[in-house]
Parts: structure tokens; C-alpha cells; sequence
């Protein structure tokens, strides 16, 4: 089976039979009334939200949505998603989320796929590509076709699909309530009466968990910057007194360590990034121009988070969070896992006999417990008959001067790289670059110089050779 498909699966209990019933009251919406939680262009104190999270309970529960429903959320970033999500889950509804940036051809069939019994959607049209947030009134669509809950979990996710075609991943209740756990064991990340600027996307895990649910759940105030500039994101971070965290991809951090003209920013306490490999040097670089650590984080959408270095003094190597079970098998990182978070799919190669089987190459530490990720282990292909980590290849590329940004594949015949890099950037350079740090069987015989490189909807850089190809063939029309 490739897929999820929700009318061939056994029925199982309410989605949150494995947590407290009022587990979202008690672990998210609880604390001081005039307490702020949330600032999305206004502040926003929790008795607000637990008024508004309310109003859209009564609302969902109008468009037929109950105890063991399921329902899609298409929302932008807004106080809007974070109601509905919170009401969704307080009716005991399973929600699955959907990135607004979709197109209605992909959210059709995504819906198919998911099979909910309420779609909720937009009444307007989302703010500009560069607007952090949007203000938007939701409607609860119920649809005649849609099935309910039947799988115990709380959360359906679609991964990034940075690789190929997105996988549905389910997360329990309790799930979620374990890396909140996680979170709160972390001692540099934020906490009650600090600040988070969030950059992620709240569709997907770093965002959702690391950032909305534990600032929720921490009583650390969450803002998302009204525009997702390198000015914005900074305002935002010069607008508050409170010690302040940016939580955002590798993407963000480049961007931020390349502003020329720095605000005062006196309670910046740390950057953490999480969803790709940093390039070497970046991690000093941003140090160097705000004087505060860029963190790093490993995770997983069907885990959360994994593994931390918040402070930047292991890098590359990182510290698993508490409870986290790891191991190598043949070079391949896997984390122990009682149940598969695949409904519906029956694929031992993700995970068999109690664990999850990462598809990341990783190097454990057996003294100290450390984990350093090396890259996806379908990285490494053989060139005749020699192997080649193509990982090894983008970090040398990126090490360069000359180069911003490098995707390396393997079309099946030949390692290929995409670069981005100034408009007057000398390839030659780069091709002598490469020539004095990698063996020529390693080399790519193909190099693209790109402006910029494609990226999924949550700012993961593009990796399916297609898709590249096709980008390169736009840029020379």
C-alpha cells in the first residue's frame, strides 16, 4: 500500500483517548487571564483566546463537527488557525493541516485523500507572499462524503516533501504532549515570560510544536512578524523587552546574517534552526553579527523534536532530547517507536518492530550519547564503483565564496549541482574550488548557476532532479 486510505482502516477509540479529555485546556489554554500569548500585528491575552477558541467550538460544533470528527484546516498563519485548531481539539475532532499556500488542484486532492468530515477555509484571501500573517474569517465547510475519525490520533500531517511526494503522518495526543515535555526539559529554550518570533510555518512540526503549542504551553509569548523581511523579522525582535528566541529554517539565518545594518538588539538571547544542514561557516557568521548563538535542532514530523545543540558549542553534533531511544543500524539512524505513525500504509523500510527508521545517516557517540546527522542516506550513490556523499559535496560547494546556496543530485549517470550565487559570480572559480578540495570522481559534471534555488512551502530547498531541471530550463527562457 502507497497511500492512506481511511475507509480500509479498522475503527479505533476517540482521537484523544490516549490524553486527558481537557488536555487542550489544561496543557495549552491554561494560565493568568491578562497573561499575553499571542501577537499576530495586536497582542492577545489568554482569556481573549480561550473566548475566541470558544466561539469557533460552537461554531464547528454547528457544522456537525464532534467527539471522534475529523476535520481539514487550509488557514493561513492567524489568530484564526490557532482558534479553530485549538476548538477542533477540544470537540475530541482529528485534524488534519493543510499548507495554504496549495493550489486548489492540491488541496482537492489531499481532501480526497484525507476524507474529512469538515473543511474549514477562508473567507478572504491570504495576505501577501512576504506578510507573516493574515486576518481572515474561517468557514466551516461540512462535507456530505467525509469520514470520521478512524485512527486514535489527534494530528495529520503531511510531510514537506522536499524528496518526492508528500507521506500522511499521524501524531497521538499524548504524542504531542511528550514533546511538549521534551521542550520544557530544555533549559535555553524559551520559557514563561520570554519571547518567541516565529518564522516556521505552523502546518508543519517545528512551527506547530516547537513553536505555537510549547509557546502555548510554556507561557512564552509567541509573535509572528508582520512581514517576513529581514526588517520585519528584526522589528519584531527590537519591539519587545522580553528575552527573545528566533525559531525559524536555515534559510531564515542566512538571510538575517547578511543585513548590513543592525537595530539595537539588547534582549536577542539566541536564532534556532531546524530542517536542513547548516553550511559551514554560517553558524560563526550570524554569531559574529549579533553576538548570540545560532542554534541548532534534528527532528522529525512523525516524532517532533530529536536532537538539540542550542547553543552552538557541539556542532555538528547535537544531544537527543530526554526519552529519546536512537540507534544505528547500518550506518542509518533509528528511533524507537511502539506504534508506526503511517495509518494505513504498511511499509517495514519506514518502520518495523518498534522503530522508525529515519532514512537519515547519522554517527553516534557511544561515550557522550551524541548524534551527528550527516544527510539523507539515499545521499550516497556510487560513481563507478566509488562511493560519493553527495551531502560531502553540497557542504564543499557551499564553503565556497562564490556560492549562497547548492543542491547536489544524481540524475543516475551524473552528479549534477544547482548554485545559487551573485548574478557576476566566476564559474571557473567554483570549478577550482572544487578542484583543490574534492577527488574528480566526486566532482559534478554539471553545474547550474541559479539566482535563487526552489523551495517547498516550508522553506526547504528543492531536491527531486525534475523539478530542478525544470526551474534551470525557466531561468534561460
Amino acid at each position: 500500500m502507497t497511500g492512506f486510505s481511511p475507509s480500509a482502516l479498522p475503527h479505533f477509540p476517540p482521537p484523544h483517548a490516549d490524553a486527558p479529555q481537557d488536555w487542550v485546556d489544561r496543557s495549552l489554554l491554561a494560565g493568568p487571564g491578562g497573561e499575553e500569548c499571542l501577537h499576530f500585528g495586536a497582542p492577545l491575552d489568554r482569556d481573549a483566546l480561550r473566548a475566541l477558541v470558544e466561539e469557533q467550538s460552537l461554531r464547528l460544533a454547528a457544522a456537525g463537527l464532534g467527539s471522534g470528527g475529523t476535520a481539514a484546516l487550509r488557514l493561513p498563519p492567524s489568530v484564526a488557525f490557532v482558534t479553530v485548531l485549538l476548538a477542533c481539539w477540544r470537540l475530541g475532532a482529528q485534524v488534519s493541516l493543510l499548507d495554504h499556500r496549495l493550489t486548489d488542484h492540491e488541496v482537492d486532492a489531499a481532501v480526497a485523500r484525507l476524507a474529512p468530515q469538515v473543511l474549514v477555509g477562508s473567507a478572504h484571501r491570504s495576505a501577501a507572499a512576504l506578510r507573516g500573517f493574515s486576518e481572515v474569517e474561517p468557514v466551516a465547510v461540512p462535507r456530505s462524503d467525509g469520514l470520521p475519525a478512524r485512527t486514535g490520533h489527534a494530528l495529520i500531517q503531511l510531510s514537506s516533501g522536499s524528496t518526492g511526494p508528500a507521506k500522511v503522518i499521524a501524531r497521538t495526543a499524548s504524542d504531542l504532549l511528550r514533546e511538549l515535555d521534551c521542550y520544557r526539559r530544555l533549559v535555553d529554550f524559551p520559557g514563561e515570560g520570554e519571547q518567541v518570533v516565529l518564522l516556521s510555518s505552523v502546518v508543519h512540526v517545528l512551527g506547530l510544536v516547537g513553536g505555537l503549542l510549547n509557546g502555548l504551553h510554556s507561557r512564552a509569548a509567541l509573535t509572528v512578524p508582520e512581514r517576513m523581511t529581514a526588517a520585519g523579522i528584526l522589528a519584531a525582535v527590537a519591539a519587545s523587552d522580553r528575552p527573545t528566541t528566533i525559531v525559524g529554517v536555515p534559510f531564515h539565518a542566512e538571510m538575517l546574517a547578511g543585513v548590513a545594518a543592525l537595530p539595537a538588539l539588547p534582549n536577542l538571547r539566541r536564532m534556532v534552526v531546524a530542517g536542513e544542514l547548516l553550511r559551514p561557516g554560517l553558524p560563526a557568521l550570524f554569531t559574529e553579527r549579533y553576538g548570540v548563538p545560532l542554534g541548532t535542532m534534528y527532528g522529525m514530523t512523525e516524532t517532533g523534536v530529536i536532537a538539540t545543540d542550542l547553543d552552538g558549542t557541539l556542532h555538528p553534533a547535537k544531544r537527543p532530547v530526554h526519552g529519546m531511544e536512537l540507534r544505528l543500524v547500518k550506518g542509518e539512524l533509528q528511533l524507537g517507536a511502539a506504534s508506526s505513525p503511517y495509518p494505513g500504509l504498511d511499509d517495514p523500510s519506514r518502520w518495523s518492530d518498534g522503530w522508525l527508521h529515519t532514512r537519515d545517516a547519522a554517527e553516534l557517540d557511544g561515550d557522550t550519547g551524541l548524534i551527528t546527522v550527516l544527510g539523507r542516506l539515499d545521499s550516497q550513490v556510487s560513481i563507478g564503483g566509488l562511493k560519493v556523499d553527495l551531502t560531502e559535496v553540497e557542504q564543499t560547494l557551499t564553503a565556497l565564496p562564490e556560492i549562497h546556496e547548492a543542491v547536489v543530485v544524481f540524475d543516475g549517470e551524473a552528479i549534477e549541482a544547482y548554485l545559487a550565487t551573485e548574478a557576476e559570480a566566476d564559474l571557473s572559480l567554483v570549478r577550482d574550488g572544487l578542484a583543490r578540495r574534492l577527488a574528480a570522481y566526486k566532482r559534478p559534471r554539471r553545474l547550474v548557476l541559479l539566482p535563487r534555488l526552489p523551495r517547498t512551502a516550508t522553506g526547504k530547498l528543492l531536491r527531486d532532479p525534475a523539478a530542478l531541471r525544470d526551474t534551470a530550463a525557466a531561468a534561460t527562457r
